[in-house]
C-alpha cells in the first residue's frame, strides 16, 4: 500500500540534489580458533534506511549476498554463517525475504594448508532502501592471518558452497553483474576497494525526492492530529472532558497539583497510543509496511474493514472491547498515584474504543501503506489532540463553561465520520481493481458511488434522513446547514466528472480518466480510437494509444516506442508509473494538462509509459531470464519494467521520468514527482534542447 483522505493534505515536495550513494562499508577481521584453524569475519556497516540481503533469498527475489575465497593455502569448513537479521515483506520485490540493517556479520571457518600472510576473497551483494536498489556489486576482501599459525597439508582444496544455492563453485568463478545486462539496461558501478574497509558507490545519479518521506511524516502527523480532534467530538470522549478535569481539580489539594495530575493523565494517553503505533511497526516491520500500498489483498481486506467501521459509525452496531478489560483496568485506576492515573487513561482508551477504534484503525491503515515510522507518528499526533484539552482545561477550569453541552450533535459527528469511512473504503477497492486491471470499478462507477454517498450525507445534514441513534430534530443549526451546503456543493462538483471533467481537486482518488467506460466522458461521440480532430484508429502507430482525454500519444511497450521515436526523429520520455500510484495521477491530471507542458508531450517527445505494478502475465514468448537475479524468470509485465528501472536508474519509486536520445542515453538527469508546472516544463525543454544539438 502506497491514499485516502490524508492525501489531500500532502505537502508540496521539492527535489533533492543529485548524489552518490555509499550505503555500505565492509571491514574484515580474523579470530583464531586453534593452532591451524581460523574464523574469517566480514562485517558490513549499513547506512540508516538501507538494507543488505541475506545469503538465502526466495525465487523472484534480489541477488543474494555470497562469498568466495581463494583456493590457495586453505580448506573451507562448512558454509558462511550469518546473523539473525529481519524477515519482512520486502517493498521493492513484493516477497517475504530476510535482510540486514545497520550491521551484518558473516563468519567462515577455514583450516590452513600452507603458511599465509593473508587470505583473499570477495563478496557479491545488493542493497536497497524503500524506493531504490543499487545494482549487484562485487568487492574484494583481505583477511590478515595471525603470526605463528600451524598448517595441515592436504592434497585437495574444497570449493566454497554458497548458502543461497547450495552448489559448489570454484574460487575463480566471479559473477559479473554488468555482463548480464542488455545495452539498454547496463549500469556502471564504481567500487572503491580497500583491504580493511570498502565503500560501494554508484557513478550514475538521479534527481530523487529524498525529502518526500520526511514531508510525508509531517502530513501524517497533521492529519492524525485533526483526526484526534474529530474523535474528541464523539459521544464516547467529549463528555469525559469536564468529568475528568473536575475530578483532578477537586481531588487535588492545590491547583498546581490538579494541573500536574491532568498533564500526567494527558501524557499517559499519548504513551498508550504511541505504544500501539510502535506495536504495529514492530510486528510488521518499518520497511515492510510500505509494500502494502499496492498489495491487492491489503487493499481488499481494508476495503471490508472500513465498510465495517462505517456501518458501526452509522449506528448498525458498536465495536467494543470486552467489558472485563474495562473492569480490570478501572480497578487498577482506584490505586491512585502515577500508576492510578495511567490506568485512568487506559480506561478512557478502552471505554471510548467504539468511537475512537474506527478512526485509529483508518489512521493505522494509511500509516501502514506509508511505511517506516508512520504508525508511531500517526498515533502521536492523534493522541496529542486528545490529551491537550485535558491539560488545558485543568489549567484554565473557567474554559469549561464555554464548552457546548452534550447532546444529539455528538452522534451527528459519528454519522458524518461513518459516511466518510464509507466513501474512502472504495478508494482501497479501486486500488485493487487498478492493479488487477479487472475494470469492475472504472472511473464512472467510482464517481457514481461517491456522488451517492456524499449526496446521502448532504440529505442527512439537512435532516431528510435519520439513523438509529439520532435525536428528534425540530430544526437544524446554522453550522449544520452550512456544512450541509459544503457537502452538497462537493457532490454537485463531482457530477461533471461523469462527462469527462478532470476533477482536479480530487485527482488522487478516482481512477485515471483513461480507465473508464468512456474516456472522453459520457455522451461524447469521440471514441478512444480517434483523436480530437476525428482521425481514425488507423492513424495511430502500432503499439500506441491515445491517452484520454488530452490525446497524448503513448506507448506501453519499450521497444515499439523506441522504434517509433527513431522513425519520427523525436526524443523519448520514459514514464515509470503505476496503476496504484497516487502522485502519478496528480502529475497526469494537474501538471500534464498545462498548455505548455501538454504541447511538449503531444508534439516534441515520444511518451513510453511503463506500469511497474502491472500484474498481467507476460506472453510465453516474452518470458525472459531476470537480469537482476540470473536463473530466474520474469512472470509479469510490471516485473519487466520494474527491473529496468531498478537496474538502469537505481530507483523504484513512481512517478519517475527519463528523457533520452535514440542511443538510450540520458539527455538530462531523471526527475521524480514534480508538482511545479514551470519546473517540469523547464526540465522538458532542457532535454529537448540537448537532443536538437
Amino acid at each position: 500500500m502506497k491514499k485516502i483522505v490524508f492525501i489531500l493534505a500532502l505537502l508540496t515536495m521539492n527535489l533533492a540534489q543529485s548524489q552518490i550513494f555509499e550505503p555500505v562499508k565492509w571491514k574484515t577481521s580474523v579470530e583464531k580458533l586453534s593452532d591451524n584453524s581460523l574464523e574469517l569475519i566480514a562485517t558490513a556497516t549499513i547506512e540508516k534506511g538501507w538494507h543488505l540481503y541475506s545469503q538465502i533469498v526466495p525465487e523472484d527475489g534480489p541477488v543474494a549476498t555470497s562469498f568466495k575465497y581463494s583456493k590457495k593455502g586453505i580448506k573451507i569448513t562448512g558454509t558462511t554463517k550469518e546473523g539473525k537479521g529481519h524477515v519482512i515483506d520486502d517493498p521493492i520485490f513484493g516477497i517475504r525475504i530476510k535482510f540486514f540493517e545497520d550491521k551484518a556479520i558473516f563468519k567462515q571457518k577455514v583450516v590452513l594448508t600452507e603458511q599465509l600472510k593473508e587470505i583473499s576473497g570477495s563478496v557479491e551483494f545488493m542493497v536497497c532502501d524503500n524506493t531504490r536498489c543499487l545494482p549487484p556489486s562485487e568487492v574484494d576482501l583481505i583477511f590478515t592471518v595471525p603470526v605463528g599459525m600451524k598448517i595441515t597439508p592436504i592434497k585437495e582444496v574444497i570449493p566454497v558452497k554458497n548458502a543461497d544455492k547450495g552448489t559448489d563453485q570454484g574460487a575463480d568463478t566471479i559473477l559479473n553483474a554488468d555482463s548480464a545486462l542488455s545495452k539498454s539496461q547496463k549500469t556502471v558501478i564504481n567500487d572503491t576497494v580497500k583491504t580493511a574497509e570498502v565503500k560501494v558507490a554508484s557513478k550514475n545519479s538521479i534527481k530523487a525526492n529524498d525529502t518526500e518521506p520526511e514531508k510525508g511524516f509531517w502530513s501524517i502527523f497533521f492529519i492524525a492530529f485533526l483526526s484526534g480532534f474529530a474523535a474528541l467530538l464523539t459521544p464516547c470522549v467529549f463528555p469525559m472532558i469536564p468529568m475528568t478535569v473536575s475530578f483532578f481539580t477537586k481531588q487535588s489539594k492545590t491547583k498546581a497539583q490538579g494541573i500536574r495530575n491532568a498533564v500526567i493523565y494527558g501524557i499517559s494517553i499519548i504513551v498508550i497510543y504511541v505504544l500501539l503505533g510502535t506495536a504495529v511497526t514492530g510486528i510488521f516491520g518499518a520497511d515492510a509496511l510500505n509494500a502494502l500500498a499496492t498489495n491487492v489483498w491489503f487493499n481488499i481486506i481494508f476495503f471490508f474493514l472500513l465498510i465495517i467501521f462505517a456501518v458501526s459509525f452509522l449506528g448498525a452496531f458498536e465495536i467494543m472491547l470486552p467489558n472485563s478489560w474495562a473492569n480490570k483496568v478501572d480497578s487498577q485506576a482506584d490505586k491512585g498515584g502515577l500508576i492510578g492515573i495511567f490506568f485512568m487513561a487506559l480506561a478512557l482508551a478502552i471505554v471510548s474504543f467504539s468511537c475512537t477504534g474506527p478512526i485509529v484503525g483508518t489512521l493505522l491503515v494509511q500509516a501502514a501503506s506509508k511505511g517506516g515510522l508512520a504508525p508511531i507518528i500517526g498515533m502521536f499526533g492523534f493522541s496529542l489532540a486528545i490529551a491537550l484539552p485535558f491539560a488545558l482545561f485543568a489549567a484554565f477550569p473557567g474554559w469549561l463553561n464555554s464548552l457546548p453541552k452534550s447532546g444529539g450533535w455528538l452522534n451527528t459527528v459519528k454519522v458524518v465520520l461513518g459516511f466518510l469511512e464509507l466513501a474512502l473504503a472504495f478508494k482501497f477497492l479501486s486500488q485493487a481493481d487498478l492493479v488487477l486491471q479487472t475494470h469492475l470499478l472504472e472511473r464512472e462507477v467510482f464517481l457514481a458511488i461517491w456522488i451517492a454517498v456524499f449526496g446521502s450525507l448532504a440529505f442527512y445534514l439537512f435532516g431528510k434522513i435519520t439513523l438509529p441513534h439520532d435525536s428528534p430534530l425540530n430544526h437544524i443549526s446554522v453550522g449544520r446547514l452550512g456544512f450541509g451546503l459544503v457537502v452538497l456543493s462537493f457532490t454537485i462538483y463531482m457530477i461533471p466528472g461523469l462527462w469527462g471533467a478532470p476533477l482536479n481537486l480530487i485527482s488522487a482518488f478516482p481512477p485515471p480518466q483513461d480507465y473508464s467506460e468512456s474516456p472522453y466522458g459520457v455522451g461524447s461521440s469521440q471514441s478512444s480510437g480517434e483523436n480530437s480532430t476525428g482521425s481514425s484508429h488507423a492513424d495511430i502507430p502500432e503499439g500506441a494509444h491515445l491517452l484520454a482525454p488530452h490525446d497524448i500519444l503513448a506507448f506501453n511497450d519499450y521497444d515499439k516506442g523506441i522504434a517509433y521515436a527513431k522513425k519520427v526523429g523525436k526524443p523519448v520520455m520514459l514514464d515509470f508509473t503505476g496503476w496504484a500510484c497516487v502522485n502519478c495521477r496528480k502529475m497526469e491530471q494537474n501538471v500534464w494538462p498545462d498548455p505548455k507542458v501538454l504541447a511538449v508531450l503531444k508534439n516534441d517527445v515520444v511518451l513510453i509509459s511503463l506500469y511497474v505494478d502491472d500484474k498481467r502475465e507476460l506472453d510465453p514468448g516474452d518470458v525472459v531470464e531476470s537480469k537482476l537475479h540470473p536463473g530466474k524468470k520474469l512472470k509479469y509485465i510490471g516485473q519487466k519494467w520494474s527491473e529496468l528501472q531498478t537496474l538502469k536508474y537505481k530507483a523504484n519509486s513512481q512517478p519517475f521520468y527519463v528523457l533520452m536520445d535514440h542511443k538510450e542515453e540520458n539527455l538530462v538527469d531523471p526527475v521524480a514527482y514534480t508538482p511545479d508546472k514551470e519546473e517540469y516544463y523547464k526540465w522538458l525543454q532542457s532535454g529537448i534542447s540537448k537532443f536538437k544539438k
